[in-house]
C-alpha cells in the first residue's frame, strides 16, 4: 500500500465530517444567535462567567480547578495509552502474553481468550492510577456518589463484557488476517457493519447492568403525559410502555434524559435526577433535543460516519502493522501480523491515529448536538410558554450541576468538546427567536 493511497484515505476521513455537517444551511435566526454567542464568549476572559451563565465564586473555582485538571488528565490519558503500548512491546510484555496463552492450550480459541485476558488485565492495571483519581475528584466534587465498592464493581462487569464480546472481536479479526493477509482490513470491516448495527439495538439491554430502571409511567405520569406530547409532534412512535425513569442518583448527581436503541429496542430514558433538580418544561426541552438526534437522521449518519471512520482506521492500522512488524517485529517479539500479539501493534495504531481524528469527531459531534439544540427549541413552541427562557434554564442547570466551564479554552473546545460548551449553548438558547419578524424557524414551519 503506498503512502499516496494512505495520504488519500486520511484526507478522506477529514473531509467526510465537513461535508455531512453542511448538509443544513444556517438560517437567519441561527446566524444572529451564534454571533451573539460568540460575541458573548470573546468578550468574556477565559474560565470566567459569561451574563448569561454564571457561577458563584465558589462554584466557579471549583469549575476552573477541574477544567484544568480534565485539560491536563485528558491529554496525559491519551499519551499513555500509546507509551504503554510501546513499553509493553518494548520490553517484551506482549510476547510474553502470546508465550503463555499458545502454552495454555493448542485451541485457538482459548489461546485467543487468555492472550486478550492478560492484555485487559495489563491494560487495567495501567490505566487504574488515573481512574481511580478521576473517580476520587468526581467524589470530591460531589458529582458521584457512588461507593468504592460499587464503582469496582462497575469496573469488573464492564472488563468482563468487554473479554466476551472483545474475545469475539479478537477471533473474527485473527480469522480475516489469516484467509485474507492482504485484504483482512476490509474483510473485518464488512463483517464489522452487523455488529455495530448489533450494539446499538442491544445498548438499552445491556444498561440495566449498571443502572436501576422502572417504567416512567409508574413513577411520573404527569411527565410521561407531557414527553407523548413531544413524541407525537416528532412522530417518533414511542409508546408509554417504552419510557424509563433510571435510577441515577444512587450513583451520580448529574443530569440527561436520552432516546436509545433503535427499532423494537428504541425508549425513552429520563434520569431520577434531572427530575429532582429540573423543571418539567426544561426535561421535555432536553427530551425534545435527544429525539431531534432522531428526526434529524443524527443516529443513522453518526452510524456512518463512525463505519467509515473505521474503514479508514483499519486500512491505515494495516499499513502501520506491516511497517512496524518489519521494522521492530524482532525486537518486539512479533514475527508476523498473524501472530496474536500483533494485536497490541494495531492497538497502537489506532491509538496514534485516534489522537488525530479527535478533533475531526468531535467537530462532526458539536455540529449535530448544535442542530438538536435547535430543534429542541423549536419542537417545545407552543408547548411550553416561554422556548428561550426554558432552554436556557436547562443549560443552566446542566452546567451549574457539573460545574461546567462557563468559557473554556476555544482550543481545548474545539479539540476535546463533543458538545459546544455550556456558555455557548446558554447564550445562543437566549438569543435564538426564529417566530420573531423577519426570522424562519429552520426544522417547523410557521
Amino acid at each position: 500500500m503506498s503512502l499516496r493511497r494512505l495520504a488519500l484515505a486520511v484526507v478522506l476521513s477529514l473531509l467526510l465530517p465537513c461535508s455531512l455537517t453542511a448538509r443544513a444551511a444556517e438560517t437567519r435566526a441561527e446566524r444572529a444567535a451564534n454571533l451573539y454567542a460568540s460575541q458573548e464568549l470573546a468578550a468574556a476572559p477565559l474560565h470566567s462567567n459569561l451574563p448569561d451563565y454564571s457561577l458563584s465564586p465558589e462554584d466557579l473555582a471549583k469549575s476552573q480547578h477541574l477544567s484544568a485538571v480534565h485539560v491536563t488528565m485528558h491529554f496525559i490519558d491519551e499519551a499513555w495509552s500509546i507509551i504503554s503500548l510501546l513499553l509493553l512491546l518494548s520490553f517484551g510484555v506482549i510476547a510474553w502474553m502470546r508465550d503463555k496463552a499458545v502454552k495454555v492450550s493448542s485451541n485457538r480459541w482459548a489461546q485467543g481468550y487468555v492472550f486478550l485476558l492478560l492484555y485487559l488485565i495489563a491494560g487495567f492495571l495501567l490505566s487504574l492510577p488515573l481512574d481511580l483519581y478521576s473517580q476520587h475528584l468526581s467524589l470530591k466534587y460531589g458529582l458521584s456518589v457512588q461507593s468504592w465498592a460499587s464503582w469496582f464493581g462497575d469496573q469488573a462487569k464492564a472488563f468482563a463484557l468487554t473479554w466476551i464480546i472483545g474475545g469475539l472481536l479478537l477471533m473474527l479479526l485473527f480469522w480475516s488476517i489469516r484467509k485474507l493477509p492482504r485484504s483482512w482490513w476490509l474483510a473485518f470491516w464488512g463483517a464489522s457493519i452487523p455488529i455495530v448495527l448489533f450494539g446499538i439495538f442491544a445498548a438499552p439491554y445491556i444498561e440495566p447492568l449498571f443502572f436501576h430502571y422502572e417504567p416512567l409511567q409508574k413513577t411520573n405520569p404527569a411527565l410521561v403525559e407531557q414527553l407523548e406530547k413531544v413524541v407525537e409532534k416528532d412522530h417518533m412512535n414511542i409508546p408509554p410502555e417504552r419510557m424509563f425513569l433510571m435510577k441515577a442518583s444512587a450513583k451520580l448527581t448529574t443530569l440527561n434524559a436520552d432516546v436509545e436503541g433503535f427499532g423494537a429496542s428504541k425508549r425513552v430514558v429520563v434520569w431520577d435526577t434531572t427530575i429532582a433538580k429540573m423543571k418539567p418544561d426544561e426535561i421535555v426541552f432536553v427530551f425534545s433535543h435527544e429525539s431531534g438526534h432522531y428526526v434529524l437522521n443524527h443516529i443513522v449518519l453518526g452510524i456512518l460516519f463512525t463505519l467509515f471512520i473505521l474503514l479508514v482506521s483499519l486500512y491505515v492500522g494495516y499499513v502501520f502493522v506491516q511497517w512496524a512488524i518489519a521494522k521492530f517485529g524482532t525486537r518486539w517479539g512479533v514475527p508476523s501480523q498473524n501472530d496474536w500479539a500483533a494485536l497490541a501493534v494495531l492497538l497502537l495504531a489506532f491509538s496514534l491515529f485516534g489522537a488525530l481524528l479527535e478533533p475531526v469527531e468531535n467537530t462532526f459531534s458539536r455540529h449535530d448536538e448544535h442542530t438538536a439544540d435547535i430543534y429542541g427549541q423549536e419542537a417545545i413552541h407552543g408547548l411550553v410558554a416561554d422556548p428561550q427562557a426554558t432552554a436556557k434554564g436547562a443549560f443552566d442547570v446542566l452546567g451549574k450541576t457539573s460545574f461546567a466551564d462557563p468559557n473554556p479554552s476555544p482550543l481545548y473546545e474545539f479539540w476535546t468538546y463533543g458538545h459546544p460548551s455550556i456558555g455557548r449553548r446558554t447564550a445562543f438558547a437566549k438569543a435564538y427567536d426564529p417566530w420573531a419578524p423577519g426570522m424562519e424557524p429552520k426544522y417547523f414551519k410557521k
